[in-house]
């Protein structure tokens, strides 16, 4: 077992029983020029969750953990996209309209790619899904529970929409979730930062509402430490 500092209290976690789930590091989402930049949003917020994020995904390989990935983006026929959401973009700036980086939130198109700091390795599964959460319309936890998982390590953007979303999900299905604070971000840190407090609250030595916080260097604390006795 590995002792993880974090909040409300530390969390023991069997490596065996452990996954990496890394949400929607995608061009569109982190990079000038992406779709996230041309709605005016500061994309240097979520690109400073990437060398944290990196250290972990190093480190989570080192130990052997599985690690998983996830896109949000549509069919390019728009099939799987809801009218309702579709709508509420702004003319010109909806799924499935050109944007900077191809069609927006359209799988294959350049901007729906991971960033190439954090490109998946061959046998890591990418699970593409059409909407904030990625339990919902994929395979995700039939995936975790073929290989016996029962605790997820938490990154990803955007901490209040699809980490959220997400960990939301997995708690109801009965997996803990700890979320790593500076390998998440958003667009608004004050919405990072009620995201995070969220998870925490109402916690005990079991946990939060929805699971724990920790963050990068208490989790590479955890996995690099010599075997215990």
């Amino acid at each position: 077992m590995l002792r993880i500092e974090a909040e409300p209290g530390a969390i023991a976690i069997a490596p065996e029983r452990t996954a990496l789930l890394i949400i929607d590091m995608q061009r569109d989402f982190l990079e000038p020029g992406g779709f996230g930049a041309s709605l005016g949003n500061d994309v240097s917020r979520l690109a400073a969750a990437v060398p944290p994020c990196r250290a972990v995904l190093a480190a989570a390989r080192r130990a052997g953990l599985p690690v998983l990935h996830t896109r949000e983006g549509h069919r390019p026929d728009l099939a799987d996209a809801p009218p309702a959401k579709v709508a509420r973009g702004a003319p010109g700036m909806r799924i499935g309209d050109p944007g900077p980086m191809g069609r927006i939130l359209i799988r294959g198109e350049p901007g729906h790619a991971i960033i190439p700091e954090l490109a998946p390795l061959p046998a890591e599964p990418v699970i593409d899904k059409p909407g904030k959460g990625a339990f919902f319309g994929t395979d995700l936890d039939l995936l975790l529970r073929n290989r016996g998982i029962d605790t997820l390590l938490v990154a990803g953007v955007t901490t209040e929409v699809c980490v959220h979303t997400t960990v939301r999900e997995a708690n109801d299905r009965g997996y803990r979730c700890v979320v790593l604070a500076d390998c998440c971000a958003s667009y608004f840190p004050e919405f990072h930062a009620a995201a995070l407090a969220m998870v925490k609250a109402q916690g005990g030595e079991r946990g939060g509402i929805f699971g724990w916080v920790s963050a990068s260097a208490p989790l590479l604390a955890a996995l690099d430490a010599p075997p215990a006795d």
